[in-house]
């Protein structure tokens, strides 16, 4: 497939498909009762008329927002036990007071499917990890018995809603579980992935001071067995706050001293009871990368995350019962919570427990091949990596059943997009979405009534009040800016624990534009509507005072097959100067010669500008990630600048302190 012309769609939905979509569906109903701008029901290929529809929905959604939210709720049934005093009592940020007075419970909603004998024997999980062919599945029925057992069995020993749960485990099945029954009791879920190390986890678990651990005895990944028995003895010793521990032997050991077997706690037959609590109360607390201190402990409430998430996975990827839903995850990323979010609609999961790259870079794609999954999702870093292998996945494997490909963790580049189209599928829906742990979603994604441009993301999501903000704060169009929020979303944080005054969330998100979400992406919000992210605005470029976003950059830099990985930096210096080094991991064989360098040069040079064209190219062995796999660029700026490494980052939260110690001596050299 080549490049489509300037200004022409990868691909189209097809109308008939795109007019029997949910989020069609849902707009003619709030047209009738709800006041949404009304929807045509006619299958429509004209690109400019899907876009000005939509356009139309989106507005309304950020313009009326009780009534917005108040129709996702009445949509999608919502069972409040206690029906809300109103949708919207206060849009203050931050501060907002969604449905007030209203009492429900998350689990609930997402369990009542096991009641409905369509459902009960259908499979609500699949689950494969490297060592199985074949998925096995956990049905609604065995899914909503296991949670009523293990509620029931944590209520018996003493846990009540407030109490925080603690999840030490990969993305299996028992997570799930776990995961539910904190919320059927009114319990607070938290969770980290088995490869996070002692301290990594407690510098977020002690934190919240959890009276349960559900923790594995280790996990497979890559080939290999990792076993995490001295983990989570070490955890047990520094949490004093556990009184249960629940042992899940992934690797066959034998349940510890002290700790109960999850085969016990999850073997009765008992239905869930559901505690009603306020819509507000807190469902689970996701982590922030904490490379610049103690991770931020962000809380999230039942309701806002059960209403956005129902929006987000029912109307943005038109996900519903028959489709099987896999994003490729770990339980220390939020993508993880999302992928619960299928549940929320109908769908059956797809759970993955192991490398994308094992036993070679297209396990992935077999997976998704396996299960027959309809939706799948993955980062745009493993798009590339697959491109780079130069892998044909739709020549290779039977991928007739995706019909959409999720990609997020960073911005997607064009030649992603263009390598999705020739080599995955060319009739596919590439639904490239970004947003953030902070509210569990996205601020920007997928419409299945929409094209895909290349190298663009299709739309603001709807109820997501998105905007491109300029240094003085005004909104604009065609034009690299601040990615703002200007109204709330339920999903937004309640808070961060433990800050009772709000002040280290209203300084994380509110400090710079008062009112108003600063995010801290730099994003373009194109004419047609469209999006392109271009990096954290946290680690902007700005030479010449022009703001050049990194992803740009490694957009180009990275499709050069010597280079396996970069990072760019932007370092002020005294006087008014400014460095610029472009800082590379090579490919196994290359040399960074003057030859490379200068392939370097001019391909910046000539795709992007004079001004993208780094100060040095200097090779290094590796290049330091959070545990979420994200390239860190803040904490080495600040190692650049001469602070010290322990100043700089918190170094659990790091991936691998010698790559760092690299920036740091340099930093130093540069200042002697």
């Amino acid at each position: 497939m080549s490049t489509p012309p300037k200004d022409q769609p990868l691909w189209r939905p097809d109308p008939a498909r795109a007019a029997a979509s949910e989020i069609v569906r849902f707009q003619a109903w709030a047209a009738q009762h709800h006041g949404a701008p009304a929807a045509p029901l006619a299958p429509t290929a004209d690109d400019e008329q899907a876009a000005t529809r939509y356009a139309a929905l989106h507005a309304w959604s950020t313009e009326d927002l009780g009534r917005f939210w108040q129709a996702v709720a009445e949509w999608y049934d919502v069972p409040f036990d206690t029906e809300p005093e109103t949708v919207l009592a206060d849009a203050a940020m931050p501060g907002a007071r969604w449905f007030p007075g209203a009492r429900l419970n998350y689990a609930a909603a997402l369990l009542r499917r096991a009641a409905d004998p369509a459902f009960r024997d259908e499979a609500a999980i699949l689950h494969l990890d490297e060592t199985t062919e074949q998925p096995v599945a956990v049905t609604w029925h065995e899914l909503n018995r296991q949670v009523g057992s293990l509620a029931a069995a944590l209520r018996a020993r003493g846990v009540r809603p407030g109490d925080r749960v603690a999840g030490y485990l990969p993305n299996i099945p028992q997570a799930v579980v776990a995961l539910l029954a904190a919320a059927s009791i009114g319990a607070v879920w938290t969770s980290c992935a088995p490869d996070f190390g002692a301290r990594s986890v407690l510098d977020r678990f002690q934190q919240l001071e959890p009276a349960v651990l559900i923790a594995v005895d280790g996990y497979h990944y890559g080939g290999k067995n990792h076993d995490r028995t001295e983990v989570v003895a070490e955890l047990r010793r520094e949490l004093p706050s556990l009184h249960t521990v629940v042992h899940v032997p992934l690797l066959g050991g034998a349940t510890p001293d002290g700790a109960l077997a999850w085969a016990d706690l999850t073997a009765d037959q008992v239905e869930p009871a559901f505690e009603p609590v306020p819509f507000e109360h807190p469902l689970w607390v996701l982590y922030s990368s904490g490379t610049t201190g103690l991770p931020k402990a962000i809380v999230q409430s039942q309701g806002g995350i059960l209403l956005e998430h129902l929006k987000q996975a029912g109307l943005h990827l038109d996900l519903g019962p028959g489709e099987r839903f896999l994003w490729y995850t770990s339980t220390g990323w939020m993508m993880w919570n999302f992928l619960v979010a299928g549940l929320l609609v109908g769908a059956t999961i797809v759970t993955y427990d192991g490398s994308p790259g094992h036993p070679d870079t297209g396990a992935f794609w077999s997976v998704a091949a396996r299960t027959r999954a309809t939706v799948v999702g993955t980062s745009a870093a493993y798009v590339i990596a697959s491109r780079k292998a130069d892998l044909h996945p739709g020549r290779d494997l039977d991928l007739s059943a995706v019909r959409c490909l999720g990609t997020t963790g960073s911005p997607l580049p064009p030649d992603g997009f263009q390598w999705i189209y020739d080599e995955v599928k060319q009739d596919i829906w590439l639904a490239s979405v970004s947003g953030g742990t902070d509210v569990c979603s996205c601020f920007v994604g997928g419409v299945p009534t929409l094209p895909v441009h290349l190298g663009e993301i299709q739309a603001p999501c709807l109820g997501a009040a998105v905007e491109s903000w300029d240094v003085q704060g005004k909104p604009h169009t065609d034009e690299v800016g601040e990615l703002v929020v200007t109204k709330p979303l339920p999903s937004m944080p309640t808070g961060f624990w433990n800050d009772p005054d709000g002040t280290r969330y209203h300084d994380s998100y509110f400090d710079m534009y008062p009112g108003t979400w600063r995010h801290g992406d730099w994003i373009t919000v194109t004419s047609r509507g469209t999006v392109v992210i271009h990096g954290r605005s946290d680690s902007t470029l700005n030479r010449q005072g022009v703001r050049m976003g990194s992803a740009d950059i490694y957009e180009v830099v990275e499709r050069l097959p010597e280079i396996a990985e970069s990072l760019v930096i932007g370092l002020e210096e005294p006087g008014g100067g400014y460095w610029m080094p472009l800082f590379v991991v090579l490919a196994p064989g290359a040399e960074l010669d003057e030859q490379l360098i200068g392939r370097i040069r001019t391909s910046l040079r000539t795709e992007l500008s004079p001004r993208h064209v780094p100060d040095e190219v200097i090779a290094v062995t590796g290049l330091p990630h959070t545990l979420t796999g994200k390239r860190i660029e803040v904490p080495v700026k600040r190692l650049l600048s001469g602070t010290p490494l322990a100043q700089a980052v918190n170094p659990g939260s790091v991936d691998n302190l010698d790559h760092l110690r690299f920036f740091e001596e340099l930093g130093r050299s540069r200042r002697s």
